[in-house]
């Protein structure tokens, strides 16, 4: 399963990378707002973002008419070979999706909260899609119960599209995508660093340098 970090703070990116776990990168416009009050544009976050990792980064079309969307994702792609256009579950965004696979431009759709969306993003040849499971949560609906069906779906009729599981709350929802075989999870910077907590791996390392100071005594 590939891992992505949800985030557009280059810091946490860099820091993400140097563990070696980090296949690609998501950001969303909120993402992208916090970024620029530091007094970056959009496209300097971007261009930083694309020289620290080599995979995916999926930036986002804020259009919501065709033309527009195609304006956009044209744009969005020619700033670096991995850019990814993130674009919403909408009857106007999917054409756009078919349209950009026929001119060799990577789609993300976006906003994904049925199993159905995911099914007509995948027929109009979206390159991922994102299903947002801790949304869904939020309103009692099981997240992770989409990205089930959706994953059998896709197996059901050999989509080449990747489910990339997006609104990752916690590390059980990364668990659960990978007991599920979801291609992708994409996390924010804390969860992918509460992967690595256990309290008896805690407990072991404390345990090992109190008898290591009695070692060297």
């Amino acid at each position: 399963m590939k891992f992505f970090i949800d985030t557009a703070n280059v810091d946490e990116i860099r820091e993400a990378a140097s563990l070696g776990l980090l296949d690609g990168v998501t950001t969303n416009p909120t993402l992208m707002a916090k970024e620029a009050d530091k007094g970056k544009t959009f496209r300097q976050i971007l261009e930083e973002i694309c020289e620290l990792v080599d995979g995916p980064i999926s930036a986002e079309a804020v259009s919501l008419d065709f033309e527009g969307i195609m304006r956009e994702a044209r744009e969005l792609a020619a700033i670096h070979k991995n850019i990814v256009v993130k674009i919403p579950a909408i009857p106007e965004g999917l054409k756009a999706v078919k349209a950009l696979k026929e001119e060799g431009i990577r789609t993300n759709v976006t906003l994904i909260f049925s199993p159905t969306q995911a099914l007509m993003a995948a027929k109009a040849g979206a390159t991922f899609v994102s299903p947002f499971v801790g949304r869904l949560d939020d309103v009692s609906s099981g997240g992770m119960d989409m990205v089930a069906q959706i994953v059998r779906i896709f197996e059901n009729y050999r989509f080449e599209t990747e489910v990339l599981v997006a609104s990752v709350r916690h590390p059980m929802h990364v668990l659960d995508a990978a007991l599920m075989g979801a291609h992708v999870v994409t996390m924010p910077y804390k969860v992918l660093m509460q992967l690595f907590k256990h309290p008896l791996t805690d407990v072991g390392i404390e345990r090992f340098l109190k008898d290591w100071e009695k070692v060297k005594k």
